[in-house]
């Protein structure tokens, strides 16, 4: 199998934003030779949700360089000027870019840089003791060589066990805009999940309901329609502090956390709750009769049968306060039930060289590797149980990224801030009783 002849300082696998930062912000350092692999034919990021209005939930300097290195032609603001969008963004006076806007920027970045291979998978990756070097095997017939690792292939779409082998048409919410027009047709449609796309789809289908006519239900296992909670101090969180102090907690108060947690990141933003409410209320005015849609809390999805004759799924559903099961019959299903790590496969003959907690998630060190040497795989996201709500969140991005920068080098390179927050998450020292 050919290889290539040099052995590159690192390969990034997968081009998601956080990798992708990381090949711009690596774009000037002569001295560091990376290599990115990326199995789509160009940079794409959650297509599938780029709804009209829909918007980052954070702000426009969590670009993919800005808060490693404010000056990098790579930042958000340069791509404004380049598109001569500049001083419509300033008149705009929104700091939040659409979700949209966000994909053309990454796109624009990355298409300035000349050391990515796009429509290329990796299919395995072995390590060469004697030689010190990762080898990177593609379909193409191709073995890259690199000293060491950086893991960017994301999250993958999380399909719920009760969906498990489902049948019919049913889609993830990662789906939602290439399937929208056929979803439409059908009598009726339910969405399953609580966040962020859960609510934007159903405001857009909401918007669209006298049109077509369905029934829309909303099912969420929480209790409430929990906001996305985005005020100052917590989101100090966010800081390096924070992820010190997570990092060395124990595993199962960092994995109690986690879960505790969730809303932090995976709330709805405040202002769509109350447009949701504003559009319900104008369509109880203009619609004859009542609004055909109805919106359940706290019921989990239990179990899921397909009917191949009538198109129609039932829903094994359970009130959980009130310990009631019931059904629904629905004939779209959308599920916006999140993302999930997943440990790819081509892994598997390094598998020896990973470091695993004891729930058998890679156990990424605070400095982000995920190996036993400490020093040879680097992870972005997927790092939530020992690295906190910083890990799937674009504005801890170039951060993470300047720390790798820096471990890549073996020295500090863009200035890593190591004091953000005013507040202090542990107990001083010299405190103990």
């Amino acid at each position: 199998m050919p290889s290539t002849v040099k052995p590159h300082d690192f390969i990034g696998i997968g081009l998601g934003p956080f990798n992708l930062g990381l090949a711009c912000l690596t774009a000037p350092i002569d001295e560091l030779d990376g290599l990115f692999i990326e199995s789509k034919p160009h940079f794409e990021w959650h297509a599938g949700m780029f709804l009209d209005g829909a918007h980052l939930q954070t702000p426009f300097m969590s670009d993919l360089v800005t808060l490693a290195d404010p000056t990098s032609p790579f930042s958000f603001l340069n791509y404004l000027k380049d598109k001569d969008r500049l001083y419509s963004f300033y008149i705009r006076e929104n700091f939040y870019p659409l979700r949209a806007e966000y994909n053309d920027y990454c796109r624009w970045a990355a298409d300035r840089l000349d050391n990515v291979l796009y429509s290329t998978s990796v299919t395995e990756v072995t390590y060469d003791e004697a030689a010190g070097l990762y080898q990177v095997r593609t379909d193409k017939g191709v073995t890259h060589l690199a000293r060491r690792l950086v893991l960017g292939t994301g999250t993958s779409p999380h399909v719920p066990q009760a969906c498990a082998d489902l049948g019919g048409d049913f889609l993830h919410n990662s789906a939602y805009m290439q399937n929208k027009a056929e979803l439409q047709k059908k009598k009726s449609i339910t969405l399953i999940g609580s966040g962020q796309s859960a609510a934007e789809i159903y405001y857009d289908l909401l918007a669209e309901i006298d049109s077509y006519g369905y029934q829309l239900n909303w099912v969420t296992r929480s209790p409430r329609f929990f906001p996305l909670e985005y005020t100052k101090l917590t989101l100090e969180m966010t800081s390096p502090e924070y992820v010190d102090y997570f990092h060395a907690l124990p595993e199962d108060t960092r994995y109690r956390l986690e879960t505790q947690q969730k809303n932090l990141f995976k709330g709805i933003d405040g202002d769509l709750i109350n447009e949701i409410f504003d559009l319900l209320y104008q369509k109880k005015i203009s619609m004859p009769g009542p609004v055909p849609t109805t919106l359940l809390t706290n019921t989990s999805l239990n179990s899921t049968a397909y009917d191949t004759t009538t198109g129609t799924y039932t829903l094994g559903l359970r009130q959980e306060e009130q310990e009631r099961d019931f059904s629904l019959s629905t004939e779209g299903l959308v599920l916006a039930t999140g993302y999930k790590y997943v440990v790819p496969g081509f892994l598997e003959p390094v598998r020896d060289r990973l470091h695993f907690d004891g729930h058998g998630r890679l156990d990424a060190a605070r400095n982000y590797s995920v190996d036993t040497t400490g020093r040879g795989v680097y992870l972005q996201n997927g790092t939530t149980h020992n690295h906190s709500i910083t890990s799937p969140d674009l504005g801890m991005a170039a951060y993470r990224n300047a720390y790798i920068v820096g471990e890549l080098l073996g020295r500090e390179y863009y200035k890593v801030e190591k004091s953000i927050a005013f507040q202090q998450f542990a107990a001083p020292e010299g405190t103990h009783a």
